[in-house]
């Protein structure tokens, strides 16, 4: 496995989106939902990210056709993962946007 070779640009599109609801907020009677939506969010931002160099590798030549099906199959079955997940807890794939702060917020 290669390092990320994720460009600067890559992360700040990521994060360029913003969501409808703004930072995280642990309320008693929803704390699963909101720990779920925090877990789930980083999650999904490391599976993009993960798509991210998969692009790139693709693009310069790096993978065979194999190799391109057998990612694009797994990353594909790890967004539907999460997406899963998040619905089992009443989140939707939007819901798992996190604030980073000065960084912006993920997708």
């Amino acid at each position: 496995m290669t390092p990320l070779d994720i460009a600067p640009a890559d992360i700040q599109r990521l994060m360029s989106q913003v969501a409808p609801e703004g930072r995280l907020r642990l309320n008693p009677e929803t704390v699963e939902q909101d720990l779920a939506r925090l877990v789930l969010g980083l999650m999904e931002f490391l599976r993009q990210l993960m798509e991210l160099q998969a692009i790139r590798q693709v693009e310069r030549g790096e993978l065979s056709a194999e190799q391109e099906e057998k990612l694009g199959l797994t990353l594909m079955r790890a967004e539907a993962a999460l997406h899963d997940l998040a619905a089992r807890f009443g989140l939707r794939p939007e819901d798992l946007s996190l604030d980073l702060g000065p960084l912006g917020r993920t997708v």
